[in-house]
């Protein structure tokens, strides 16, 4: 991987479409959506996250005829890749009966769990042992039918309980153990996620120096950062220290927008996270001046006309990364 150029996976879609209320799906149109995605894909990012394959009840905004009609006026899209959050058996149905493979849109199948126990039942309802044994029988289906996938490891950096208000840090042994689980059942790339933003740069650079040296730079080029933070430049600031010490891979949304069912703050902002590496000389592949007007048009055209609902953790089924629902949980990494 070349050390002076970095791919960022932009997360507005995803991240901001799960939480819109049903009452605002008029203005966050199918149509609305398409033309956002086709920009963030003409502005040179080599991936987006658009969908996660949840219970519409949890994200109104991902109902399954909506999925179909952008993924149709969308078609295929490489060289860029469509990446589709699916968190469980329930959710990799409807991924394939959507035609979302190979054979029909090809989207990235994205699949995550958490390192901490405590945040992956918040999260998604059920134990790290009954998420990783389903995403098993899930990968082992995905690779026979050729689907590419990404993975991404939740709380990463340690996770904050909304009841004690303590932080719970996981043993950084267990989570290269789930990187190499993940990428031994097919993932191309694993994220480490800090959706609470509660790492600061001093956290985040030991955890993930801690981490490469433990892996001994194994699969360094595969591993990439997404950052919550109560501060957008907090979060850029992670991750320029990320990016000092050899990650290449950002998640990033427009606006910073984003957020959790467990408490997490927003994302980094996309237009920021551009303009830092390019002010440093690092190549981003993305046009900068075309992002930031983007940013723009969407804080006016959506973000100022939708107030988004992030659930309180004790709410069953909330719109964030979690929440056990009939039929699919919810989930968003």
């Amino acid at each position: 991987m070349d050390n002076n150029r970095v791919f960022i996976t932009d997360v507005t879609l995803r991240e901001f479409g799960q939480n819109v209320p049903g009452d605002y799906l008029h203005v966050f149109t199918p149509a609305v959506r398409v033309k956002v995605a086709s920009e963030l894909i003409r502005l040179g990012f080599p991936t987006i996250e658009v969908f996660s394959c949840v219970h519409p009840r949890i994200a109104p905004a991902m109902r399954q005829e909506a999925i179909r009609k952008i993924s149709s006026a969308l078609g295929r899209t490489e060289p860029a890749h469509i990446i589709t959050l699916v968190p469980n058996l329930a959710g990799y149905r409807t991924f394939c009966a959507l035609g979302l493979g190979p054979s029909g849109f090809s989207h990235t199948l994205g699949v995550f769990f958490s390192a901490v126990e405590a945040h992956n039942l918040a999260n998604l309802g059920r134990t790290i042992e009954e998420t990783v044994a389903e995403y098993r029988t899930i990968l082992k289906d995905a690779l026979s039918r050729h689907i590419r996938v990404v993975a991404y490891v939740s709380a990463a950096f340690g996770y904050l309980d909304p009841r004690t208000r303590t932080v719970v840090r996981p043993d950084l042994r267990d989570i290269s153990r789930y990187m190499d689980l993940l990428f031994d059942l097919g993932a191309q790339t694993v994220t480490l996620s800090d959706l609470q933003g509660i790492a600061g740069k001093d956290t985040t650079a030991q955890t993930i120096e801690a981490l490469f040296n433990l892996r001994k730079g194994r699969d360094r080029g595969r591993i990439g950062y997404h950052p919550h933070h109560v501060s957008g430049d907090q979060a850029v600031a992670n991750s320029r220290t990320a990016f000092d010490l050899g990650i290449r891979r950002f998640d990033a949304s427009l606006g910073g927008t984003g957020g959790c069912v467990t408490g997490a703050p927003g994302n980094q902002p996309t237009e920021r996270l551009v303009r830092l590496f390019e002010a440093s000389g690092i190549e981003t592949g993305v046009d900068e001046a075309g992002v930031a007007s983007l940013a723009e048009k969407v804080r006016k055209e959506l973000f100022e006309r939708i107030p988004l609902v992030h659930p309180s953790p004790d709410e069953k089924g909330g719109r964030g990364r979690g929440g056990r629902e009939v039929g699919g949980t919810d989930s968003v990494r």
